[in-house]
């Protein structure tokens, strides 16, 4: 069914130019958009390194964007004041790693900022289901984390409806976020069970127009 918030593109930042982040958070303000998608890779939970909270910092005062910052990390618990303090205006963890998940988002809540969950495709749902009502947003990884251009995981579209159906069953209010190989033939795919939240990379800062690619992703 149709989320209940409106669609929303959430360009990473992680396909701009490493060269000069600055330059790259322009061409997404530029293309009037709210949103800035940050990951975070530690080299261990994920096999590539990004960057930390340094360079979110020194982004900060050059961007009103809303910073949503998907840690991908063994040990999120440990960063979380690093990346409050860097500016982060929400923060996603991922469920996998053996860490205390629920009490990490009762921490990121009580310090004014917005949480959710992350889950790798082969993540069943079900394992996030308990800490639903402490979300703000529920992220869906549709590729395997890690690595940028590789191709869409069919496979998630029925857990992004699962996540959608809770939603209603459970009156919650969460967004819904996929990220990994979604396209202008994908995301209608998504939207259609429930998605709102759209992060693309490549497709979007490799468009020949890209206010013609954020029209028809958030149609």
């Amino acid at each position: 069914m149709p989320s209940p918030h409106d669609t929303l593109l959430a360009p990473s930042i992680l396909a701009g130019d490493h060269a000069n982040l600055r330059s790259s958070l322009k061409v997404i303000e530029d293309a009037g958009l709210e949103w800035v998608h940050l990951d975070i890779m530690d080299g261990h939970f994920v096999p590539n390194l990004s960057f930390g909270p340094q360079t979110v910092k020194a982004m900060r005062p050059d961007s009103k964007l809303f910073f949503d910052v998907h840690l991908m990390l063994d040990n999120p618990q440990l960063y979380i004041d690093a990346f409050l303090d860097a500016g982060a205006d929400q923060i996603t963890i991922h469920i996998e790693p053996n860490y205390p998940v629920a009490e990490t988002l009762g921490y990121i809540k009580s310090k004014g900022c917005k949480c959710g969950v992350v889950l790798k495709p082969d993540t069943p749902a079900e394992d996030a289901k308990k800490f639903l009502p402490a979300c703000d947003i529920v992220l869906l990884m549709t590729v395997e984390p890690g690595f940028g251009g590789q191709n869409f995981r069919q496979d998630v579209l029925p857990k992004i409806e699962q996540f959608d159906t809770w939603r209603a069953e459970m009156s919650l209010n969460y967004r819904l976020e996929i990220d990994g190989g979604v396209d202008l033939e994908i995301a209608p795919l998504c939207t259609a069970r429930g998605a709102d939240t759209i992060v693309a990379g490549t497709a979007f800062f490799k468009a020949a127009d890209p206010s013609v690619f954020i029209a028809a992703v958030t149609a």
